[in-house]
């Protein structure tokens, strides 16, 4: 099945807290010109790659940084990098994937080819962005590959990047738990497994957003005895208290001393930066200080203990607080780390590495992860609507239903 000639529209950054839904190309088995395509990419013949029909694509805080204006994003750079979706049109090298397939989409693009591939970091892959290792679909500095907060959208290398549902009316009934899959749910978990998270671990995750909501649900997958999850936002302390977690709230200052009313001691053994470069610090009203979650981990985190660092850091931010940070250079206390013999592990998740386990889990009921990160769906037309009310600190996962695909489908 071909879709030459219809429309698609999409969801396309403006200028700082600015989005709309704009027509663009339907896409074809080739990157073209356009808003963020590195020169170098334009013209690229994918062979390799797949049209979907995009059943579900989220709203992501990591694109939330770009509407903020925190990026260099250009204007129409068509956003979304958290895709699910029905393939429509295989290119002739695609051998395993068929047309009418049911896929997650990893964030991340990867060749399957170069050394970084075939080591598993397929978050760095070397061959599909000339500016850097790693790619991703919809994102400032990644290649430019056209996002899929859209009706449709091209996906490269898919017999290596898409993860493949078996079960295509089970995946249909189990979407919106499902669409966690291209993102936050392996991020999160990543974050979990690089913090050395384990049965009877006391773990803290910074950030009560989709993504630490997700860390908080993965270390209770992994057997975590207690989690703790700190924010400023009350609502969103509330969204992690209804799956079962400790809750810090951090208008009162650092998370120390409420974790040792529960625990007796102000340390955990594992700790999750779920928020990122745009951090404030502790306490009410307080201002934005980039390095302050970092810090706070190493100071909350035992010695011998790790963090992991899923939360975004940047090389280039337009809005940092001094000249230090619009280049993230951050003062991080990495003496502090040093003395307490941390571990710490930064950088995208590789989604491949987790997303075909995490998706048994959801699809044998031993994860709620829709319901953990409160999954809100709305049509590609509300996507405006979606990202003011999240820039607002909603407690809502926003889920974007192009064609309808999502009526009816419940969070498990």
């Amino acid at each position: 099945m071909s879709g030459q000639g219809q429309g698609n529209r999409a969801v396309c950054y403006l200028k700082p807290g600015a989005v709309e839904v704009r027509s663009i190309d339907y896409p074809a088995l080739e990157l073209r010109d356009g808003p963020g395509v590195a020169k170098e990419n334009v013209g690229r013949k994918v062979p390799h790659g797949v049209i979907l029909k995009v059943l579900a694509s989220n709203i992501c805080g990591s694109d939330q940084h770009m509407v903020r204006g925190r990026t260099t994003a250009p204007e129409g750079l068509v956003l979304g990098h958290e895709i699910t979706g029905e393939v429509l049109e295989r290119g002739p090298d695609v051998e395993f994937v068929k047309v009418g397939d049911i896929v997650s989409v990893p964030f991340n693009i990867a060749c399957g080819r170069c050394r970084n591939c075939k080591e598993g970091q397929t978050g760095i892959c070397l061959n599909v962005n000339p500016a850097r290792p790693g790619a991703a679909y919809g994102y400032v500095d990644m290649g430019g590959w056209v996002g899929g907060q859209a009706e449709y959208v091209l996906v490269p290398y898919a017999d290596f990047n898409l993860l493949r549902f078996p079960d295509k009316q089970a995946a249909r009934e189990r979407l919106i738990d499902l669409a966690m899959l291209a993102d936050i749910f392996p991020t999160g978990f990543h974050g979990a497994v690089t913090a050395g998270v384990g049965v009877g671990s006391t773990v803290y995750v910074a950030g009560a957003g989709p993504v630490g909501l997700a860390a908080a649900a993965s270390a209770q997958l992994l057997g975590a005895a207690v989690v703790f999850v700190g924010d400023l936002n009350r609502q969103r302390l509330e969204q992690a208290r209804s799956f079962g977690c400790e809750t810090v709230d951090l208008t009162r200052g650092e998370p120390g001393e409420q974790i040792a009313d529960v625990l007796g001691v102000p340390e955990v053994d594992a700790a999750v930066d779920a928020v990122g470069f745009e951090a404030r610090g502790h306490g009410r009203s307080a201002p934005e200080a980039p390095a302050t979650v970092l810090n706070s981990l190493m100071s909350t985190v035992r010695a011998g203990g790790a963090l992991g660092i899923p939360g975004l850091y940047v090389t280039d931010d337009p809005g940092g607080v001094d000249t230090d940070a619009r280049t993230g250079t951050l003062k991080v206390r990495l003496g502090l780390g040093w003395a307490k013999s941390h571990r710490f592990a930064t950088g995208q998740c590789p989604v491949m590495r987790y997303h075909r386990q995490l998706s048994m889990a959801i699809l044998h009921d031993r994860v709620h992860i829709a319901r953990a990160v409160n999954a809100t769906v709305i049509g590609l037309e509300d996507a405006p609507r979606g990202y003011a009310e999240f820039d607002q600190g909603a407690s809502r996962k926003y889920v974007l239903d192009p064609h309808g695909s999502l009526k009816g489908v419940r969070a498990a």
